[in-house]
């Protein structure tokens, strides 16, 4: 179409269709042809100017004798020194005229392979450092990741309630999960399911469940304040710890043979649950309920998130039974959270280093130094941040969101690039949990789905796990 035919069209939709296009053609450009002809050079003899020697300007015929004097004595010049030139200088302008050929036609050209040596140190033998296979590194193969949950279990009555936590996976392999008043048990070893306890109507629903580092015991936070420890390979109450909190408790975390509490009225206490006496230290910094306690790998520090909006990080050495009056107690008080910092995580590979992640307001997850007390990071997820898992294996994170999304996210640490969004909850993603081995995550939602992903790779020896039909965890292939 040319550009009259351009200008006759009047619709917007037309004129639409020709922006679209426009990066199709280069615009404004114009090609430059060269004149063929020049009169400068149309005559070699008039650029007297820039000649090489000086003819003198006389008339016609000295024009032409000047001519082929110039032309007739170079050739015989060239015909004499032909004629009495030696076979040898013949050869040699024969064999510079060859070179220079070969020059001309190797530019650019594919060199051929060197030959294969057949002895010496790079004859390829095994004990030849420079190619011995062991010093050949092979490029690492991108890890496949699932898109897609590998086991999807029903969890009729899991509360929807941000500010719990009701998920646990501990190290004899055995997942447990807090239902209304009920606390489950679900095998991963051979997949069944067995009820722990049910708490009566006036004590429960259920608030927080912890494993020992053991792997046998349990601890329960009841919406009454109270705490219970269980012997889960005999399903029998050991012993019940009370007036230890005022109000429901809500987070949990172990560290060794101490069970720290924290509660709605913003305390956090040091069990020690051999002693009669229990609670041994209290941490006070917190204005409101207590929805995040996690303990260092080392046990030498606690980072705690509130609904107040604060992160705090207390040391084990200066917590005390009773805190001197206006002495802060904590380590660190963090304030950049715009909302309930209740999602938190110690790296695995850099003991000073804490994830914490903020709820709807905030919808951010930031990376602190606790030793110096600086954020190294900040990055806004777009929705709110529920739980925080970290890789044991390679550098990265994974987090799980609200609204809108109700994804897993898998971030490449520290770039903090996307590397997968798992996708299929219906509903937040309230809690997280780890398999013993690092490699399977085990998440629950608000649409009462209790999921399993293999995000964090394959383990070493997969051992089947049976599906079963047990209530509450019955499998489905449907979303309710």
């Amino acid at each position: 179409m040319d550009a009259g035919s351009y200008t006759s069209v009047s619709s917007e939709k037309m004129r639409s269709r020709m922006r679209s296009r426009a990066p199709l053609r280069e615009v404004g450009s114009t090609v430059f042809i060269p004149p063929l002809r020049s009169s400068s050079l149309s005559n070699p003899l008039s650029r007297q100017s820039s000649a090489d020697r000086f003819i003198p300007d006389r008339s016609a015929m000295d024009f032409d004798y000047a001519l082929y004097a110039l032309t007739e004595s170079r050739k015989e010049k060239e015909n004499s020194s032909s004629a009495t030139a030696s076979p040898s200088k013949e050869a040699y302008r024969k064999l510079l005229a060859e070179t220079l050929l070969n020059n001309r036609t190797r530019i650019l050209a594919f060199k051929s392979k060197p030959p294969t040596p057949t002895d010496g140190f790079l004859s390829g033998s095994t004990s030849d450092p420079l190619t011995s296979s062991s010093h050949l590194t092979k490029p690492k193969q991108r890890r496949y990741i699932s898109q897609t949950a590998e086991r999807t279990l029903d969890a009729p009555d899991l509360v929807d309630d941000y500010y719990l936590n009701l998920l646990d996976w501990g190290s004899s392999n055995v997942l447990s999960i807090a239902l209304g008043n009920t606390v489950y048990l679900w095998n991963a070893s051979n997949g069944s399911t067995s009820e722990l306890v049910t708490i009566d109507e006036d004590v429960g629903p259920v608030t927080s469940v912890s494993w020992a580092p053991d792997g046998q015991h349990i601890a329960v936070g009841l919406n009454n304040s109270h705490i219970q420890l269980w012997d889960s390979t005999n399903s029998r109450l050991l012993r019940t710890l009370k007036g230890v909190h005022r109000s429901r408790v809500g987070s949990l975390a172990w560290n060794n043979n101490i069970l720290t509490t924290g509660g709605m009225d913003g305390k956090i206490v040091n069990n020690d649950v051999r002693i009669r006496s229990h609670a041994i230290q209290t941490y006070r910094g917190h204005t409101q309920e207590v929805c995040g306690l996690k303990w260092s790998g080392s046990g030498q520090q606690l980072a705690s998130g509130g609904n107040d909006n604060l992160l705090h990080i207390w040391d084990l050495s200066m917590s005390s039974s009773t805190p001197p009056p206006n002495q802060n107690q904590y380590v660190h008080r963090f304030e950049d959270h715009m909302a309930a910092v209740k999602a938190l995580a110690w790296c695995p590979f850099q003991s000073n280093l804490l994830a914490s992640g903020g709820g709807g307001s905030d919808r951010c997850i930031k990376f602190w130094n606790t030793h110096t007390g600086a954020c190294l990071n900040s990055i806004d997820t777009g929705s709110q941040v529920c739980s925080l898992l970290w890789n044991k294996n390679e550098r990265e994170l994974l987090s799980s969101h609200g609204f809108t999304q109700n994804q897993l996210t898998l971030w490449k640490y520290p770039s903090m690039v996307k590397m997968a969004e798992l996708t299929g909850h219906t509903s937040r993603v309230l809690f997280m949990a780890q398999s013993p081995d690092g490699c399977t995550v085990a998440s629950a939602a608000g649409d009462e789905t209790l999921r399993f992903w293999n995000v964090f790779g394959t383990p070493e020896v997969a051992k089947p796990v049976p599906k079963g039909n047990s209530v509450p965890f019955s499998s489905y292939n449907h979303i309710r």
